[in-house]
This record gives structure tokens, C-alpha cells and sequence, in this order.
């Protein structure tokens, strides 16, 4: 009997180190959530972006259409406009969801260095449009890379390093990830 015993714990044990060996190597996932603050009113006349475009319901999204690229202008962006969070360190073989929880769209690039995306107006002085964002939506690479109002973008299989992603739209929106 306690033969029988000692052979079910080890049939058991065994069951129970398979699963966790499977657990342990299973990818995971990451979340970057995407943020602003467009103010619906401004974002939506029919001089700025147009109508539906801002679909911002966040209590207090108060950034003006003007304001965005005054403030970008002057080389000091929204900082309401962000992704959250700014650096993130994951292991090889996670999946990172970035999470448009914002207003409006935006872009999960990845650049090989942090620059200028492909709206003049709201570029830092002076800062250079990355060749990653060029050509905006008309090109395929920078048009997979964007994510709608309450959708998000899935990015896996990043080999080990360092990767920038910033918003082609507002530059300043940036993350490091760090794949160990």
C-alpha cells in the first residue's frame, strides 16, 4: 500500500512539475497604454480635424486643438499626451499590447532612435522627422502601426534589446522596452 502511495505522489508530482515547466514558459504579455487628452469641441470644428474625429470621453480632456501645437511648437508637448508606462522591461517572448485609451489615433512605432513624426506642427524645434514615420499613413509600415480610438496594436517577437516606440503623429509620445 504506502508502495502504491509513494508511486501516485510521483505520478502526481510529475503531472504537477509538467505544468508548472509549461506555466514558466508560456509568454506573457504587457500592456502600454496610450493616452491623451483631446478636448472634443476644438478637435472637432470644422477648422481643425473635423467631425467624430476627437471621441474623447475622459472628464476634463481639456487640450485645445491650438494649444497641441502651441505647446509642441514651443518645445514643451502635452504631457497628457503619453504612454504609459515610459520604459518597460520584459522578458523574450512577450506580447506587448499598446491600448488606445485616449481620444484620438495614434501610432506604435518602432524607431530605431526617438525623433520627428510625420505632422510638421507638432515636432520639437528643429527635430528631424524619423525615417520610420515618413510618408504618414501613405505608407504601409507606419499605417500598420496605428491604433484607433479603444483598439489596441499587438507587437511580439522582439528579439533581445533595447526598442524605442513613439507616435507618428505626436513625437513625444515614447517608450523604451527592454527585452531580457
Amino acid at each position: 500500500m504506502t508502495n502504491l502511495l509513494m508511486k501516485c505522489g510521483l505520478v502526481i508530482f510529475c503531472f504537477l512539475l509538467a505544468g508548472w515547466v509549461e506555466f514558466e514558459n508560456t509568454p506573457s504579455t504587457a500592456q502600454v497604454v496610450t493616452l491623451d487628452e483631446c478636448d472634443p469641441a476644438t478637435f472637432n470644428a470644422s477648422t481643425a480635424v473635423g467631425p467624430e474625429f476627437c471621441k474623447n470621453v475622459a472628464l476634463g480632456a481639456s487640450t485645445t486643438f491650438s494649444a497641441l501645437f502651441t505647446k509642441a511648437a514651443a518645445g514643451t508637448p502635452d504631457a497628457n499626451w503619453d504612454f504609459e508606462p515610459d520604459t518597460l522591461t520584459v522578458k523574450k517572448g512577450t506580447t506587448i499590447n499598446a491600448v488606445n485609451q485616449g481620444g484620438e489615433p495614434h501610432t506604435f512605432t518602432e524607431v530605431a532612435k526617438f525623433g520627428g513624426g510625420f505632422i510638421p506642427g507638432l515636432n520639437a524645434p528643429g527635430e528631424e522627422v524619423v525615417p520610420e514615420c515618413s510618408g504618414g499613413f501613405s505608407k504601409v509600415s507606419v499605417a500598420r502601426t496605428r491604433i484607433l480610438q479603444g483598439s489596441q496594436l499587438s507587437v511580439a517577437d522582439l528579439p533581445k534589446g533595447e526598442h524605442y516606440f513613439q507616435c507618428c503623429i505626436h513625437p513625444w509620445m515614447r517608450t523604451t522596452v527592454t527585452v531580457k
